[in-house]
C-alpha cells in the first residue's frame, strides 16, 4: 500500500504485469482509491515537549559541561575532518579529570581492582600480597563473592567500617561510627540525596539552601531541579576568596523575607576558588549553624589537595567535635568525599562516601528508604573507595611504590598551582589569587566595554564571549566564571591546571597571548 502510494505521488505508474496478472498502473489506481477513502493522517503532537516537560529540569544549568564544552566537541570533530584551524587539537581544561588529562593511576588500586573484577588473578604471582589481602576482604563481603552482585543500599559493610577508621585516623582520633557511613556514587550522588530530604515547603516556607559564590554548579543545577530557594553569599576575592560570617548573616537575613533558610553548603578546599579555609573560620561557620539552627554540608572532596605551605585541611567532622558537645551534640552535619580528586583521580569509577550525623532517628529511616529507591551505589566504585580509605601502610610491601606515587602527584600539582598563579599574574588584565588548593584556577579577566557590547549582540554574558573566543582562535576550552556565579561586573573563568607541566605551559602562554589581542582588538 505505501508502495503504490508513493507510485501515485511521484505519477510512476508503469504498465508492466505484476506478480499476480494485474498492471501496476491498475495496482496503483486501486492504491490511489483507497487513499481517497481513507487518507494519510496528520502526525499527532508529541506528548513530551519543552513546554509540557518538568519545568525545574529544563531550569537546570551545568558549566562544567555546557554551551562551551559542545562548541568543544563539534571543533573536534572538524578537525578529525581535516578542516583547518589555528590549533591541532582541543585541550579540554574545562573539567577535573586527572586521568583524562594525563595522570596515571595508582599502581596500588588498580591492582586491587583488577582483583575484585577477575578473582582467578588472586593465584597470580604478579599481584603483591597486601592487594590479594584487600581484595579477598572486599569479595568476601559481596553477595556471591562477586562485584557483580548487588550490595546493602548503605553499601558494603566492611567497606563503610573501613571508611568509619579511616576518619578517626584523619581526625586525629575522632570517633566514626560505620552506620553513619553511606557509600554513594561519587560526592554528588550524597549531595543531591541529602538536599532532597532537606527540602520542604511552600512560598515563604520553602526551604533556602546557602551556597557559596562561586560554587560548584552541581549546587545551582539540585536546588533548581529541587525547586528550592537559592541564597547566594559571596566570598571574598581580594581576600582570597575567604568565607566572612558576617556575608554569612547578611545573606541569611535577607533570605527570611522571602524563604526559610535551612541549608549551609560549604565547598574546603574551594573549587572554583581553591581557597583552604582556617581553623578559626570553620569554627565561626559551626557557630554560625548552631546559631542560626542550619544544617550542615561539607564538600570535602579536595581535602589532599592542599599546596600551600601556610594552610592546612582542617574537616568539620573534627573542628566541631572539639568545640565541645553543645555542637557536636546538636549540629547537623553532612561531609562527602570521592575517588575522583585528590591524588588518586578515579573520576569513572564514580566511588564516594557521606557520613552524616546528628540525624534524626526517623529521617535516618527515611534517608536508607530514599537510598533503596536506586538500590546501590556501583560496588565497583565502592572498592575503589575502599582502596583510598585503606592503602598501603608502613611494613607492607606495596608501601613504598604506593607512597612514591601520591606525592609524585600531590607534588607536582602543587608546582603546577604556583605556575599557574605566577604566569597569569604577568598578564595584563589578568589577576589570580593564590592557589592554595583543589586543581583549579579562577583568575579575574578584565573585558573592555567594546567587548561586553559586542557580547550582547551575539546575546551572550561577556565572561562567555571570551571563553569562546579563546576556545575558538586557540582551541582552550575553559569554562566561564559566570558558570559558577559572581560579582556583578567582574568576569572570570575556571581553567584547570591538571595538564603535564610543559602543556600546561603551553596553555598558560597561549591564553596571555589571546588576552593581549583580545585587549587591543576592543580597546
Amino acid at each position: 500500500m505505501q508502495r503504490a502510494a508513493a507510485l501515485v505521488r511521484r505519477g510512476c505508474c508503469p504498465r508492466t504485469p505484476g506478480p499476480w496478472g494485474r498492471s501496476q498502473s491498475s495496482a496503483a489506481a486501486e492504491a490511489s482509491a483507497v487513499l481517497k477513502v481513507r487518507p494519510e493522517r496528520s502526525r499527532r503532537e508529541r506528548i513530551l515537549t519543552l513546554e509540557s516537560m518538568n519545568p525545574q529540569v529544563k531550569a537546570v544549568e551545568y558549566a562544567v559541561r555546557g554551551p562551551i564544552v559542545l562548541k568543544a566537541g563539534e571543533i573536534e570533530l572538524e578537525l578529525q575532518r581535516g578542516i583547518k584551524k589555528p590549533f591541532t587539537e582541543v585541550i579540554r581544561a574545562n573539567i577535573g579529570d586527572a586521568q583524562a588529562m594525563g595522570q596515571q593511576p595508582i599502581t596500588f588500586l588498580r591492582q586491587v581492582m583488577a582483583l575484585c573484577t577477575y578473582p582467578n588473578l588472586l593465584d597470580s604471582p604478579s599481584f603483591p600480597e597486601d592487594a590479594k589481602k584487600r581484595a579477598r576482604r572486599i569479595l568476601q563481603a559481596c553477595g556471591g563473592n562477586s562485584l557483580g552482585s548487588y550490595s546493602a543500599s548503605q553499601g558494603v559493610n566492611c567497606i563503610r567500617e573501613d571508611v568509619a577508621a579511616y576518619i578517626t585516623r584523619r581526625d586525629g582520633g575522632v570517633p566514626a561510627d560505620p552506620d553513619n557511613i553511606y557509600l554513594t556514587t561519587g560526592a554528588s550522588d550524597g549531595i543531591s540525596t541529602i538536599l532532597k530530604i532537606l527540602v520542604s515547603g511552600g512560598g515563604k516556607s520553602r526551604t533556602g539552601v546557602m551556597i557559596p559564590i562561586p560554587q560548584y554548579p552541581l549546587y545551582s543545577a539540585v536546588i533548581s531541579e529541587l525547586d528550592a530557594i537559592q541564597v547566594n553569599y559571596y566570598l571574598d576575592e581580594d581576600n582570597c576568596w575567604a568565607l566572612n560570617v558576617n556575608e554569612l548573616r547578611r545573606a541569611v537575613q535577607e533570605a527570611k523575607d522571602h524563604c526559610d533558610p535551612k541549608v549551609l553548603c560549604i565547598i574546603n578546599p574551594g573549587n572554583p576558588t581553591g581557597q583552604v579555609q582556617s581553623r578559626k573560620c570553620i569554627e565561626d561557620v559551626i557557630h554560625f549553624a548552631w546559631e542560626e539552627k542550619l544544617f550542615l554540608l561539607a564538600d570535602e572532596v579536595y581535602q589532599d589537595n592542599v599546596y600551600s605551605p601556610d594552610c592546612r585541611f582542617h574537616s568539620f567532622k573534627k573542628v566541631l567535635y572539639e568545640m565541645g558537645p553543645e555542637y557536636s551534640s546538636n549540629v547537623e552535619l553532612a561531609s562527602f568525599h570521592s575517588t575522583s580528586k585528590g591524588y588518586m583521580g578515579e573520576c569513572g569509577y564514580r566511588g564516594g562516601y557521606m557520613e552524616v550525623i546528628n540525624l534524626h532517628p526517623e529521617i535516618k529511616g527515611q534517608l536508607v528508604k530514599l537510598l533503596s529507591v536506586r538500590l546501590c551505589p556501583p560496588v565497583s566504585g565502592q572498592a575503589a573507595m575502599d582502596i583510598v580509605v585503606n592503602p598501603p601502610v608502613p611494613g607492607e610491601e606495596s608501601f613504598e611504590q604506593f607512597h612514591r606515587e601520591k606525592e609524585s602527584v600531590l607534588g607536582n600539582l602543587a608546582k603546577k598551582a604556583k605556575l599557574t598563579e605566577d604566569l597569569f599574574n604577568q598578564v595584563p588584565g589578568i589577576h589570580c589569587n593564590p592557589l592554595q588548593g583543589a586543581m583549579y584556577a579562577f583568575p579575574r579577566i578584565f573585558i573592555p566595554s567594546k567587548a561586553v557590547e559586542a557580547a550582547q549582540a551575539h546575546k551572550m554574558a561577556p565572561d562567555m564571549f571570551y571563553c569562546m573566543k579563546l576556545l575558538e582562535e586557540t582551541g582552550i576550552c575553559v569554562v566561564p566564571g559566570s558558570g559558577f556565579g559572581q560579582r556583578e561586573g567582574t568576569y572570570h573563568f575556571r581553567m584547570t591546571i591538571l595538564p603535564p607541566v610543559e602543556k600546561l605551559k603551553t596553555v598558560l602562554q597561549k591564553v596571555k597571548d589571546f588576552h593581549i589581542k583580545f585587549l587591543e582588538k576592543y580597546a
